[in-house]
């Protein structure tokens, strides 16, 4: 676990995303964060799922048991805007996470159909 804080920076600058950010969408202190990125102390195993989540990439990851995860996105148009999506307010972010839920759960029952 010593290498945390060092894992935790990169899943966060290859996500370009602020401290402050990643502060803001995990809902805790400022100082929290700053100490998690200093190894100073350890979060726990909670905090680490919902950095995972957010970031988002493997907990193993985060731990070091598994190489660092890159975000992969094949189509180059929804790639770019994807890398976008950061920018948005909470509130359109959420909307997009309903909007892209429906599509996937339509294109799963699809599937499902026509197996």
């Amino acid at each position: 676990m010593v290498e945390f804080a060092a894992r935790l920076c990169q899943a966060r600058a290859a996500r370009q995303m602020t401290q402050a950010r990643l502060v803001e969408l995990l809902e805790v202190d400022r100082r929290v964060c700053n100490q998690w990125e200093r190894n100073a102390p350890l979060p726990q195993l909670h905090a680490v799922v919902r950095i995972a989540q957010v970031l988002p990439t493997t907990d193993d990851s985060l731990v070091g048991l598994e190489p660092p995860t890159a975000p992969r996105i094949h189509n180059p148009r929804l790639h770019a805007l994807c890398e976008q999506l950061d920018s948005f307010s909470d509130e359109d972010q959420q909307v997009l996470i309903v909007l892209m839920d429906s599509l996937v759960k339509r294109s799963q029952m699809t599937r499902l159909m026509t197996s």
